[in-house]
């Protein structure tokens, strides 16, 4: 799809602040005339494809959107806030996103990322 063609989505009736799985799969029903089980299922289908690629160890790359990246946390002293007691933090897998340009553009509204830069 080139720039030009981009779809405008509505999401003005969100009833909680966060946008879930099923707000996208109705405005696939209602903006691009999927049926509701179809729209479920590419939602479904998306989200799945992305984890699995993570778990694999694999970024996962969203042009005009941004970056999920697999990142290894190494072995750290911690402690328990509560009793000061120091415990061991292991090792680990995190996902990190960084958003693109793009998206810090449109966050960020017209001419504010210009100036930052």
């Amino acid at each position: 799809m080139k720039e030009e063609d981009t779809m405008e989505f509505a999401v003005e009736s969100l009833e909680t602040p966060a946008l879930t799985k099923a707000q996208l799969a109705e405005l696939l029903f209602e903006q691009i005339g999927l049926n509701k089980r179809e729209s479920k299922d590419m939602i479904d289908a998306f989200f799945d494809l992305i984890a699995t690629s993570l778990v694999d160890g694999q970024d996962v790359k969203i042009s005009g959107f941004g970056n999920f990246q697999i990142r290894t946390k190494a072995p750290r002293p911690g402690r328990n806030p509560r009793t000061g007691e120091a415990i061991p933090i292991g090792a680990r897998r995190v996902v990190t996103f960084h958003a693109s340009h793009k998206l810090k553009e449109q966050i960020q509204g017209p001419g504010t990322a210009a100036e930052a830069a």
